[in-house]
C-alpha cells in the first residue's frame, strides 16, 4: 500500500535529459505564483526529458493497460521558500522544483488524470520508444535510447547515445542540479499547486550524442522551439529508480 500522501508510485527508467541554456525572460511568463526561476551558476535551463513509466500504480492499485508507457516532457527549474522540518529543503531554506510546460503520454486516460489531479499540461499522442543498451566489461554500457511522438502525420522525438560507466551524482554539479529537484509546481484556476516527488539520487552517463528532431514549433510554439534549436548545452542518461508522487496541495 502507498505511504501517507502518496498518489502514484512507479519506476522511472532510462531518463534521457537534453538541457538547453535559455533567456530567463522566455520562462518568466510561465511561472506559477509564489515561485521564482532557479539557475545553475547563473544559467537558466530548459530541459526535454524522455523516460519510461513502469509498474505504475494509482493509490496502490495497478490500472490495466496503463502501467507501462513512455513520457516526454518539457520542463524548467524553480525555487520556493520552504518551512523548517519539510523534506528536501536546501541550505538556503528553499524547495527546488520543476514546472512542466508540456507532457506527452500515449494514452488519453493518463493525460486526463494528470490534468485533473495536478493541473499539468498533459497531451495524449501516439508514441514509441527504443532502448538499445548493452553492458560490457567493468560495467561499461554503450548504446542509445530514443523517445518519439506522432503529430500531424509525422514522427518527432529525441535521441541520445552513451558509452561509459555510470557515475554517481556530484553535489553541486550540473547533473545534480537537473535531477535533484523534488517538487512540482503547476498553475491553474488562480492557484499554485505543489506536490512532492520521492526518489533516490540517480547515477548518470554523459551523452556522446544527443539531438531533438521534428517540428517543435507545432508542439511547443515558436518562442520555445527557437530556444531548443541547435545542440543542447548538456545531455545525459539517468538510470532511474522507483518513485512516488504525492498528492498536490494549493499553496496560494
Amino acid at each position: 500500500m502507498p505511504g501517507p500522501g502518496r498518489f502514484l508510485t512507479a519506476q522511472w527508467r532510462h531518463l534521457a535529459m537534453l538541457n538547453y541554456a535559455v533567456d530567463p525572460a522566455i520562462l518568466t511568463p510561465h511561472l506559477p505564483a509564489g515561485v521564482e526561476l532557479d539557475a545553475w551558476r547563473g544559467t537558466t535551463y530548459l530541459s526535454v526529458v524522455g523516460f519510461q513509466f513502469l509498474g505504475t500504480r494509482v493509490l496502490g492499485l495497478p490500472i490495466p493497460f496503463h502501467r507501462n508507457f513512455p513520457e516526454v516532457n518539457l520542463r524548467f527549474y524553480v525555487r520556493r521558500p520552504g518551512r523548517p522540518g519539510e523534506p528536501h529543503v536546501d541550505a538556503d531554506g528553499d524547495k527546488r522544483g520543476v514546472v512542466f510546460l508540456k507532457e506527452l503520454v500515449p494514452r488519453a486516460a493518463i493525460a486526463w488524470v494528470a490534468r485533473t489531479v495536478y493541473g499539468e499540461a498533459y497531451l495524449a499522442l501516439p508514441m514509441r520508444h527504443r532502448v538499445a543498451l548493452a553492458t560490457a566489461e567493468a560495467g561499461r554500457v554503450h548504446g542509445s535510447v530514443a523517445y518519439e511522438w506522432r503529430l500531424a502525420d509525422a514522427w518527432h522525438g529525441l535521441d541520445l547515445a552513451i558509452d561509459g560507466v555510470p557515475a554517481p551524482l556530484v553535489p553541486g554539479s550540473e547533473a545534480a542540479f537537473i535531477t535533484e529537484h523534488y517538487w512540482g509546481y503547476a498553475a491553474g484556476s488562480g492557484r499554485t499547486l505543489e506536490y512532492r516527488v520521492e526518489h533516490p539520487p540517480w547515477r548518470v552517463w554523459p551523452a556522446t550524442e544527443a539531438a531533438l528532431h521534428g517540428d517543435l514549433a507545432r508542439l511547443y510554439g515558436r518562442e520555445l522551439a527557437a530556444a531548443l534549436a541547435g545542440p543542447p548545452r548538456s545531455a545525459f542518461l539517468a538510470e532511474g529508480s522507483e518513485i512516488a508522487v504525492h498528492r498536490g496541495l494549493a499553496v496560494n
